[in-house]
């Protein structure tokens, strides 16, 4: 007797009674999954199959894998050509790679097109081909006892060009990274070479080479790659009769090995050189060299900064920004005016971001500004977007640097402040100010080693730093206290909101108040200064901010 919730497909005894149309679909299911599980485990041997059979005397049907191929390889961002040139222009200071080029395009205050997101289909189907190509296994020696290493991909690029620029008559700079393994425990070195444009006097010019001269200005920060600034310097000028021609970077990847990579670093033009553009006067008396912008900036602290510099610097200044991803819609909005007014140049630099180093490719940055604009102005200036420059006493920039003008190099002290702290006053309407208006206590600790930023008379540095530079010709100064220095709002940049976090009363007659521990007095410098500032800024770009 059946029990009464028998299945009707399940036998008292255990024996099977399933219909013939349930074990035909069982069957198909099966083989099914068993053709497709086949399938799947072959698909790490795609390359070889495919190798087997490019290798066939008569292949029944060719693959569709070398049109995919094709397609894929012209979906590479031109920028993966690091062999591509740039023709110099009549400005010394002309881009040599197409990211270069792109970067001064932004000085008309294009913006650049967003990011397009590749087809994870088209990438999938793009993978088996990429094995075929590239990842063919070394044959075996006869040897067994011989191993082969088998190599697979490029952990690091030999050389990453960024910009090349002439530098003088005889001397060319090419800046960009390297792999940091390469040149911390290897030996690549390079050479120059410059190719004449051949002219009816001389169809056929000879090569010029000579020794390159590589500098590794980032103190040992880097991290995958370093920055790497090579100088290529020609017993005299390689382009003397104006005909034009090609500077070539030979970059070889060790002592030990002949191999190189040949890369067209720079071209001239038949009557683009002009010597006159490497001797003074220069285009501007100061020229300001910023780092990295990333991160979550504010726009009202950016609109404050440019205002304030614009009118430290006065009418004879230029400001280069470089925009690694920090310029939003907004910091946008408040930068727009002086870029158009001329003031300001934005460089687009957000492709650094494949090649990891320190800080957002810091030391590359301003390596490139240096050569870009090495004879552009008589003075560089370095340091952050949070960072006011200052003149005590009443001195006035141009005397300052009168009594500096011995030096090729002098660094600054900080004044640092307080970016939380802030004076309760009920007559002031704290929406309406600006932030340097609202910072008003500065550290004070005295005796503590603080961070310096500095100037450069450009001309005579071969390479930067972050906080100054290390292979210059001629002196540098680090006593300029009473001179000039820079108060540092720290993290202020980053505060999109109301900066002030805790308000305390006005000490009297310069008493000291602690916060978090540290010792704090009253400095109002800046903010007496703000009424200017706003007063330039109007004159300047006129009321486009509310």
């Amino acid at each position: 007797m059946k029990h009464p919730n028998a299945r009707k497909d399940a036998g008292a005894g255990g024996a099977l009674a399933v219909p013939c149309v349930d074990i035909k679909l069982f069957v198909a299911s099966l083989a099914f999954l068993t053709l497709f599980v086949a399938l799947w485990q072959l698909q790490p041997y795609g390359s070889l199959l495919a190798a087997a059979r490019s290798s066939a005397s008569t292949p029944p049907c060719s693959l569709p894998l070398a049109t995919t191929t094709a397609a894929a390889t012209s979906q590479l961002p031109s920028s993966t050509n690091l062999t591509s040139p740039v023709t110099a222009t009549k400005s010394a200071s002309a881009a040599a790679t197409p990211a270069a080029a792109n970067a001064a395009s932004s000085v008309t205050a294009t913006k650049t097109a967003p990011a397009v997101t590749p087809n994870p289909t088209t990438a999938a189907a793009a993978l088996p081909v990429r094995l075929a190509r590239e990842a063919r296994p070394t044959p075996r020696p006869a040897d067994p006892n011989k191993r082969v290493l088998q190599p697979y991909g490029t952990a690091a690029a030999l050389f990453v060009q960024m910009g090349a620029y002439r530098g003088g008559p005889r001397t060319f700079a090419i800046v960009g990274l390297a792999s940091k393994p390469t040149h911390v425990f290897g030996t690549p070195y390079y050479k120059c070479e410059w190719l004449p444009n051949p002219t009816p006097t001389s169809p056929a010019p000879p090569a010029i080479r000579t020794k390159a001269y590589k500098i590794l200005p980032d103190w040992g920060y880097g991290r995958v790659y370093t920055t790497v600034v090579v100088n290529c310097t020609f017993p005299s000028n390689p382009n003397a009769h104006n005909a034009g021609g090609k500077l070539l970077l030979h970059a070889y990847h060790s002592t030990a090995s002949r191999r190189y990579e040949r890369i067209l670093a720079l071209e001239e033009t038949p009557g683009s050189y002009d010597e006159a553009l490497f001797a003074p006067p220069y285009q501007y008396d100061y020229l300001y060299c910023g780092s990295s912008l990333y991160g979550d900036l504010s726009a009202a602290r950016m609109r404050e900064w440019m205002a304030y510099h614009a009118r430290f610097f006065g009418p004879r200044s230029h400001f280069v920004f470089h925009d690694a991803g920090g310029v939003s819609p907004e910091v946008w909005a408040v930068l727009d005016p002086w870029v158009r007014a001329g003031r300001l140049t934005v460089q687009d630099i957000r492709a650094q971001a494949e090649f990891d180093s320190y800080y957002y490719n810091q030391f590359l940055v301003v390596n490139d500004c240096l050569h870009r604009y090495r004879h552009a102005a008589n003075w560089t200036f370095f340091f952050d977007v949070d960072e006011y420059l200052y003149l005590p006493n009443g001195r006035t920039l141009h005397q300052v640097l009168g009594k500096l003008q011995g030096y090729t190099q002098f660094t600054i002290d900080q004044n640092p402040m307080s970016t939380k702290l802030c004076v309760k006053d009920a007559k002031n309407d704290y929406s309406r100010e600006w932030g340097f208006e609202k910072f008003v206590f500065r550290n004070a600790v005295t005796r503590v080693r603080r961070d310096r930023k500095y100037a450069i008379q450009a001309r005579n540095a071969y390479a930067t730093g972050v906080h100054m530079s290390q292979n210059v010709h001629g002196r540098s100064t680090h006593k300029t206290e009473t001179l000039i220095r820079y108060y540092h709002y720290h993290n202020s940049i980053n505060v999109l909101g109301e900066p002030c976090q805790q308000f305390v009363r006005r000490p009297a007659n310069g008493s000291r108040i602690k916060f978090d521990g540290v010792p704090y007095v009253y400095d109002d410098n800046m903010r007496r200064l703000a009424g200017k500032i706003k007063l330039l800024e109007k004159e300047a770009i006129g009321s486009v901010h509310t």
